[in-house]
């Protein structure tokens, strides 16, 4: 046991009082948590008469903190546990955080989402920190400015960390990353630490879902919803609903979803979820390639994007209007085949192969909805899909193209920042194409043969080149291309529209 010193005593009267600052406790309740941080760090006593101040941020003061305790973890799971026992002194408990939410809202919806990002960003449930090393960086393509992201955010395991989750007893608690269950939960070597997160609980359609948001954002208050029902992820009627339900109450947020089958959802298709966030992604920006008329829905608009994926815009000041014309396009949609361009709406063995990626916002006074068109079939030539990444462009991205990237976002792995250095420093003759890997190889030796490379030039350039295969990706995943084949293919499907109503 220890006692602290001036410099010591007041970071703890500074991170309790952030507490205070968050809502989390009344000043009445200073000294019980002064004790409890106390504790935590094994000490006794701490100079008297210090007044707190939130001039540094919490994420400081812990630093500051944890070096008190002079403690030395094995492994960074350890010290990420330990780090949000800590925080989640002063950290608003469920309840109290919902009643100063729903206060809040009711004064004002924006501040009461302003708040719930600063509670989030304060106590590091959204990693700010670790989400500045993201490299980020824009292509300008035919279908407009394509947003791309190397995620260097989330921290690598060492060695002695996967040996000790791939030996550690399984456990069914929480079931998955996203569940209910995580909140306030320890975390353990294979699950993240959870102490200070904490849900927005809601009800649409009649189901209790909640909302928090994502702790390595990749783009603007990354929210993500959880159906508390776990069920798996579905589309149709109920799920466009839902979505409307969400832009309605969260007005300043788009929402969308994954889709619901292997091969074009995402990484979890066991738990029904939804990513929200304020951002204006490239896809809700690019331009009408051409307009539909369904003559059932008079006061809804659909116009056909040009974007690399078939992408439908349905508009309307009505919402139901709006989910009403999107479930006839998307139930049109899982029926329909075309043998010339390898559309096929189930597979030999009679499974659904046709679904639909579904976008909603809020925008000048219109309800939207974006259906991007998705068929997960496969095929000799194409075993992972046929409209999937194919094998020349998956050295940059062989991962399912979900949701995000779907709205022309990127989220590229770690490994290419290393990989592409190497492949800069052989377009300036630093390296050989031995050295380059060997996915890149003869990415790298093509690049070379076009472009002329200086040092000033070469980084740009590869960015450049990084872009283009990107646009390759999404092109590859959506159904009808952009020639004459894939606009033909595209128009037997809208005149097929007509006919269904």
């Amino acid at each position: 046991m220890k006692s602290l010193n001036e410099e010591q005593s007041q970071a703890v009267m500074d991170f309790v009082a952030w507490g205070v600052a968050m809502h989390a406790y009344s000043e009445a309740e200073t000294v019980y948590r002064t004790n409890l941080v106390l504790a935590k760090l094994g000490a006794t006593s701490l100079v008297q008469g210090l007044t707190g101040h939130t001039d540094t941020n919490l994420s400081d003061l812990a630093d500051q903190l944890i070096a008190v305790q002079d403690t030395d973890f094995e492994m960074g799971w350890q010290a990420a546990i330990d780090r949000t026992e800590l925080l989640n002194i002063v950290t608003p408990t469920p309840d109290v955080l919902a009643a100063e939410f729903k206060r809040l809202y009711k004064v004002d919806p924006e501040q009461a989402v302003k708040y719930y990002y600063f509670i989030s960003e304060s106590v590091e449930n959204v990693k700010v920190k670790d989400i500045a090393r993201n490299i980020a960086f824009t292509h300008n393509s035919k279908y407009g400015d394509i947003e791309i992201t190397i995620n260097l955010s989330k921290p690598e395991k060492t060695t002695a960390e996967i040996k000790a989750a791939a030996s550690a007893p399984k456990s069914t608690y929480p079931p998955t990353a996203l569940d209910y269950t995580n909140e306030g939960y320890l975390g353990t070597v294979t699950a993240a630490p959870r102490l200070t997160h904490r849900f927005i609980r809601e009800n649409f359609s009649n189901e209790t879902w909640g909302w928090h948001y994502s702790p390595y954002a990749y783009f603007e208050e990354h929210a993500i919803f959880v159906n508390f029902k776990r069920q798996p992820m579905q589309m149709g009627l109920r799920t466009f609903t839902r979505l409307m339900q969400i832009v309605t109450r969260y007005p300043m947020y788009m929402v969308g979803s994954n889709a619901d089958l292997p091969i074009v959802g995402g990484s979890i298709l066991s738990q029904e979820h939804y990513q929200a966030g304020r951002h204006a992604f490239p896809m809700m920006k690019a331009d009408v390639k051409q307009k539909v008329a369904l003559s059932e829905y008079e006061n809804v608009e659909v116009a056909v994007l040009n974007w690399p994926m078939t992408a439908f815009r349905v508009s309307s000041t009505d919402a139901a209007d709006v989910v009403a014309a999107s479930e006839f396009i998307r139930r049109a949609w899982e029926k329909y085949s075309d043998e010339k361009l390898m559309i096929h709406a189930t597979s030999a063995e009679g499974d659904r192969q046709h679904t639909v990626t579904p976008i909603a916002q809020f925008k000048d006074g219109k309800y939207e909805l974006y259906l991007v068109l998705r068929d997960s079939g496969t095929s000799e030539d194409y075993p992972m899909g046929i409209f999937h990444p194919h094998a020349d462009v998956q050295h940059i991205k062989q991962e399912n193209i979900g949701l995000i990237e779907v709205m022309g976002l990127a989220i590229l792995p770690a490994r290419l920042l290393k990989e592409l250095q190497k492949v800069e420093d052989f377009l300036i003759d630093r390296a050989s194409l031995d050295e380059v890997a060997e996915g890149h190889r003869a990415w790298a030796q093509q690049i070379k043969q076009d472009r002329q490379a200086s040092p000033t030039t070469v980084t740009e350039i590869v960015q450049e080149e990084v872009g283009k295969v990107f646009v390759r990706v999404l092109e590859d995943a959506g159904v009808y291309k952009d020639d004459a084949n894939g606009q033909a293919g595209l128009d037997r499907f809208i005149k097929y529209l007509a006919s269904a109503e």
